[in-house]
């Protein structure tokens, strides 16, 4: 053959790379303090143009009868180069490549290997080449995304795919054998340790939170298996240690997750500079401990709790460590930006239940509750204390029984979530709490009405028989009495507070969703359509998720030692994860079964409260995923046979349900038709986008204010006659703040909260994606679009509600706007956007 390859026999390409600046140095995380970012130092090294080389591999020309694998191309380089200046922020750049490549001979390009020769990694966004297909007249495009290590990291060559979707069974001939060996790849083989170059996708318990010397048998066990329920997590292969019968891996510097699931390094220096921020420059929670156990752990009134954002936490030279005076200075909670005490407001009060950062837990009130089951956890038998006649007080002239036939009535229930564990909440030091009720109302305005607070305790009869103490508090405006109600509203709003973060968010999204992650992985190919439906929706949550086993949920971490439940926190999250149920996260059946919405006659959905800011701006969010879902999977599976026949569709189900989520004995839904694969998507996507941002970005906006969202409660309502008594009557504000959070706790809920409200400048939100070649279907192209067209008239829709002034409940008397289900948002901390993924 001519050393001077024929131009026809040349096939044009481009190669955009993106060069390592940035190692996620985030081992030395202490309470979300990232100490360490790494930027790399240029050493000699090897040529990027002569130490990368890509082979083209045929989609329809196989090596011959007896090997149908698609043929493979020669080793082609890259071409023109250009240097660019390494920062923190990531620059791409562009290569030309050349392949000397024999259509006639060689077939369709469907595949390629890339084989890195160079100590240093690089990011592959994309390979696009000159050569036209059934979808594109010009160019087969690869859509990467992916760390490209040294060659002698991995057991094969990696491959990429061109972005043309085949079900399993419609895969070309060629293409099969390397379809397969890819997942076994990412699948792994169970053993070993897994290195930072790994990409492998494996389950395993919550082994890695760690435990405290001082604990006991109930404190901190493993999370996982039959006794306490959960779902799996990706597995690591970190050391094992036994302890108390059961198996905890070693705390480690360097955790795990394969390495594509990081997070970007521009978001690895934008999370580092972040969390510095918030945290005052190099101050750690401990170091702050104990400096203030050397000083008052006490708010002086509220208006020292406002200082903390007009001005700041002062803290002294010896804290700070850098020789110079710091202040902890944080931005002001929208919460009050209108008004410093709206907050106190019954209407307030009740309108965050539905329009608020926890707007999932209050359901319609049946008759029958109104005397207290029993409850099966811990065997406590408690007759109601709640009569119509305490109820029908503040109903504005309705009676009970009008109310119950008019579904008025609702309650906030936190008794069986809390009751069963409260006993041993109440014995940690400083932490008095109870298990709380909220009986409420719905006034002809459309607002929510406060009739009761039922405060709940356990305590042991002189029989030794378990019991409870129940209170009933009813509203009140004056005097002593009105300090009262203040004292049994942030009671409710503490069972809320943690509730929202153990469960509402932690549990029902992060943690239930890692298991779609990995199974997504193991088993539908990057070829599947169903794959490249959900992938995005996937995108940093194992990272997320893994810092926060880290540093936010382990043991002694930031959860025990500013949250209610202490060391008992995650155990809680167990106790309460057996009863999940994936189908009722449909929002429409998540409404339905807490009796908030009905279908009538025509089979349409009706909200029971209309003016329902999360579930009228949510029903739109959703309606509009499930929709783009229909029509997307309608374009690969004609019938229902095509659907119970995909052997990977089947596989990821199979797995997710009996693996990643094992411990569950609750019902799961099918995979055996396209209704079935419309709805269970849709529920995917819906947890881990529109759900995440309704539970997760108000938390600065709401909470950020401690007064407001208190995680810790330390006094009981004090009984007349008592010393406490007297304080509470002399001094409402300072009984107040003896009984919620202090000042220490509030500094670190605050840090993190404000970290956790806070968007990447390289998210990537709902109707939108990082890559306009996500696929080579053109169809499927045009329906997203669509999908992108519908979320934008929803959110015009959505801030039209909030300028209408009949809608109350859209702003409430803090004047805060409900904007937390508009999916678009600038970077920061804006109260509003709906990210693609569980990202943060």
């Amino acid at each position: 053959m001519s050393s001077i390859v024929e131009r026809n026999k040349l096939v044009k390409g481009r190669v955009v790379l993106i060069r390592k600046s940035v190692v996620q140095t985030l081992s030395a995380v202490k309470g979300l303090v990232v100490t360490g970012v790494k930027i790399i130092n240029d050493s000699p090294e090897l040529d990027i143009t002569k130490s990368v080389s890509f082979k083209l591999i045929s989609r329809n020309k196989s090596e011959n009868a007896r090997n149908l694998a698609g043929k493979v191309g020669k080793d082609a380089y890259l071409e023109n180069n250009v240097s660019v200046l390494r920062t923190l922020k990531e620059t791409r750049e562009e290569f030309d490549i050349y392949f000397e490549w024999d259509d006639k001979d060689m077939g369709t390009p469907g595949a390629f290997y890339v084989t890195n020769k160079m100590n240093e990694e690089f990011f592959l966004v994309s390979v696009t080449i000159e050569y036209p297909s059934e979808h594109d007249q010009n160019h087969i495009h690869f859509d990467c995304n992916s760390w490209i290590h040294n060659h002698k990291c991995y057991k094969t060559d990696r491959i990429f795919f061109a972005n043309i979707p085949y079900l399993p069974g419609k895969t070309p001939e060629q293409l099969k054998a390397y379809r397969e060996e890819e997942l076994k790849n990412l699948r792994g083989d169970g053993k070993g340790k897994r290195e930072k170059w790994d990409r492998i996708y494996d389950y395993d318990v919550y082994n890695d939170l760690g435990f405290l010397e001082s604990d006991g048998q109930e404190r901190h066990p493993v999370l996982g298996g039959p006794k306490h329920p959960y779902p799996r997590r990706v597995r690591t292969g970190r050391t094992v240690i036994p302890r108390n019968g059961e198996g905890y891996e070693l705390p480690d510097e360097v955790y795990y997750v394969p390495r594509d699931e990081n997070f970007s390094d521009q978001k690895t220096a934008e999370f580092f500079q972040l969390s510095k921020k918030a945290l005052g420059g190099s101050v750690q929670p401990l170091l702050l401990s104990l400096y203030l156990k050397t000083t008052s752990n006490e708010f002086n009134g509220f208006e020292e709790v406002l200082k903390m954002y007009e001005g700041g936490v002062n803290l002294p030279l010896s804290i700070t460590g850098n020789g110079n005076p710091s202040a902890l200075d944080f931005p002001t909670p929208d919460v009050i930006k209108e008004s410093k005490f709206a907050w106190m407001t019954d209407e307030e009060f009740a309108r965050e239940m539905i329009a608020g950062v926890n707007p999932l837990v209050i359901r319609l009130l049946k008759k029958e509750e109104l005397a207290l089951p029993k409850n099966t956890s811990c065997n406590c038998i408690q007759p109601s204390t709640v009569t119509k006649e305490k109820l029908e007080k503040n109903m504005n002239g309705v009676k009970v029984d009008e109310a119950f036939a008019n579904k008025k009535l609702f309650i906030l229930d936190y008794y069986e979530a809390f009751m069963a564990y409260l006993g041993k909440i109440n014995d940690l030091p400083s932490a008095k709490a109870y298990a709380t009720r909220t009986f409420l109302f719905l006034q002809d305005d459309g607002t929510l009405k406060p009739l009761a607070i039922e405060l709940n305790k356990p305590y042991q009869c002189p029989c030794d028989h378990p019991n409870v103490e129940t209170t009933v508090v009813l509203p009140a405006d004056k005097g002593v009495e009105s300090t009262i109600w203040l004292l049994a509203k942030a009671h409710v709003v503490v069972n809320d507070t943690n509730y929202h973060q153990l469960i509402s968010h932690w549990l029902h999204t992060h943690a239930v969703i890692e298991p779609f992650v990995i199974s997504t992985h193991r088993n539908l190919s990057v070829l599947h359509p169903i794959y490249k439906l959900l992938h995005p929706h996937f995108r940093d949550t194992l990272n997320i998720n893994s810092l926060a086993r880290k540093s936010l949920i382990s043991a002694g971490s930031i959860i025990e030692q500013t949250f209610l439940p202490g060391p008992y926190s995650m155990v809680m999250s167990s106790a309460i994860y057996k009863n999940w149920v994936f189908a009722d996260q449909a929002l429409p059946k998540d409404l339905i079964k807490r009796g908030l919405a009905f279908e009538d006659d025509a089979n349409d959905l009706k909200l029971v409260i209309e003016d329902y800011p999360y579930a009228v701006d949510g029903l739109e969010i959703w309606n509009a995923t499930k929709l783009w879902v229909q029509d997307y999977v309608a374009l690969y599976y004609s019938d229902d046979r095509e659907i119970q026949g995909d052997t990977e569709l089947q596989a990821w189900w199979k797995e997710a349900v009996e693996v990643g989520h094992r411990d569950l004995k609750t019902p799961w839904p099918k995979m055996q038709s396209f209704s079935d694969v419309v709805e269970n998507c849709t529920t995917i996507i819906w947890i881990a986008s529109a759900l995440h941002a309704a539970v997760n970005f108000g938390q600065y906006p709401y909470g950020g204010y401690i007064m407001n969202r208190p995680t810790q409660s330390r006094r009981w309502i004090p009984k007349a006659g008592t010393q406490e008594y007297d304080e509470m009557t002399k001094n409402p504000q300072e009984a107040y703040l003896k009984t919620i959070t202090p000042k220490y706790q509030a500094v670190v809920d605050l840090s993190v909260l404000e970290l956790l409200s806070t968007h990447a400048s390289d998210e990537v939100y709902l109707g939108q994606r990082n890559s306009l070649n996500w696929t080579a279907h053109q169809e499927a192209k045009e329906y997203f679009q669509k999908f992108t067209e519908k979320l934008a008239k929803v959110e015009k829709e959505i801030s039209d509600r909030n300028n209408t002034e009949g809608l109350k409940n859209r702003t409430g008397p803090v004047k805060l706007p409900y904007t937390l289900l508009l999916p678009t948002s600038k970077p920061g901390m804006t109260f509003r956007g709906i990210p693609n993924s569980v990202s943060i």
